[in-house]
């Protein structure tokens, strides 16, 4: 007979996002006048801003043509794309990561599971709480956990808790780790990593010869001077981190799918009888092995986006999620509730009101408001007593949103 992956069996319930369109659908069902506005999974609103378009469509005339047809492309991606992530990305911020540094992909989603391809299962493996989900579950998926406790913890992971106590900053672990999780702007609580907190986590990672991950999918948000865009800002990180980064909310490619992912060179791992081994070369050959690239047209638009046209239409598009996101921070706070985010990162991450748990206030907000957030425990133990509200939304719906929570459910604050 044969055998399924037990682990999978150890996830809970259900990953986040499909159970609360479960409660979602049941509502809808049970309501169906309701007027319901989406506020929690991050997904994009508006269309692809022109320049990427026009690219896209020039890249499938060309497929049309024998002349210019493409087939397979190169696994690590066109050079034209990595070219100009390493120089608008790094090179010109005083970054030295080279094209050949990065692996274009189809998603941060994929990458930050499909690393563990290359990772023994006997890592001690640290994230957030609240965290990102993928990057427990596929943890829990690969066999890295034990069984979860009443909280949702996982055995052999080691959680760093990050709340409004701790001014969302997570305590450097006492213990020795191998892989560490790190993603800022953070989802789900839209705070950021200063450039001290950073060093510290790198000098961490040179002391215990671990490895970052360091998801950066929410970079472009970033409004304040101060705040690091890349952890290779950092002396020494290139020795130690793997960043992460999207198209997806920077150019809207969520339904696109475009991403990549920079290994630098000089990054080495241990074997079991403890040789040092290349882990950019280790990623290549998974990538070359399981992964035949992104299409030359969603490549082609995602190199538009460095164009003078596409900076510019995304710095707008940008802009509108950020001024969402400020009036959402703005308009909730004016009515009481504890708001987090909205600053840095298109989240805004809330303490729920009086007594109620995250899930409880979800129904809450869905029924009387017809508003639907993710609730805070969704991410996490330590995201009990939180709420998230995505600013992916248009300016129409924002505002109809804010003037309903202020209405329905701020009573209760």
């Amino acid at each position: 007979m044969a055998r399924i992956n037990d682990n999978y069996l150890k996830l809970q319930a259900g990953y986040l996002f499909p159970e609360i369109a479960r409660r979602v659908n049941t509502f809808c069902e049970a309501n169906p006048e309701a007027n319901v506005i989406k506020m929690g999974i991050g997904d994009v609103t508006q269309p692809l801003c022109p320049a990427v378009v026009e690219a896209m469509h020039k890249a499938v005339d060309e497929m049309a043509v024998r002349e210019t047809f493409r087939g397979y492309g190169p696994e690590k991606g066109y050079s034209f794309l990595r070219d100009a992530i390493a120089k608008n990305d790094y090179q010109d911020r005083g970054i030295e990561i080279q094209s050949d540094e990065i692996f274009v992909s189809d998603g941060s989603k994929c990458d930050s599971a499909n690393l563990l391809d290359i990772f023994g299962s006997d890592n001690v493996i640290a994230v957030l709480d609240p965290v990102y989900p993928v990057y427990v579950d596929t943890n829990v998926m690969a066999g890295h956990t034990g069984q979860a406790d009443s909280q949702g913890r996982y055995e052999k992971l080691v959680y760093m808790p990050v709340t409004a106590e701790s001014n969302f900053e997570p305590a450097i672990p006492t213990e020795h780790v191998d892989l560490i999780y790190l993603c800022y702007p953070n989802n789900p609580t839209g705070t950021v990593a200063t450039r001290e907190m950073l060093e510290k986590w790198v000098a961490y990672a040179k002391e215990h010869n671990a490895i970052i991950f360091y998801d950066a999918a929410y970079e472009a948000f970033i409004s304040e001077e101060n705040v690091p865009r890349s952890i290779f800002e950092i002396e020494g990180a290139k020795d130690v981190a793997i960043e992460l980064r999207s198209f997806s909310k920077t150019a809207g490619f969520t339904g696109t799918r475009c991403a990549f992912t920079v290994i630098p060179k000089g990054l080495v791992g241990k074997t079991a009888s403890g040789e040092s081994q290349s882990i950019h070369a280790l990623w290549n050959r998974r990538q070359s092995t399981k992964f035949n690239g992104v299409s030359y047209p969603v490549q082609c638009g995602a190199a538009a986006a460095y164009s003078p046209e596409g900076k510019q239409q995304i710095s707008e598009l940008v802009a509108f999620y950020m001024n969402n996101a400020k009036l959402l921070r703005e308009g909730l706070t004016s009515v009481g509730f504890q708001v987090f985010g909205g600053i840095n990162a298109p989240y805004v991450w809330l303490r729920t009101p009086g007594e109620l748990s995250s899930w409880d206030f979800f129904d809450e907000l869905l029924e009387k408001s017809h508003i639907v957030g993710t609730p805070g425990s969704g991410f996490g133990a330590a995201g009990e007593g939180y709420f998230r509200l995505s600013a992916f939304n248009s300016l129409e719906n924002t505002v109809t949103a804010i003037e309903r929570i202020q209405k329905s459910v701020a009573a209760n604050v």
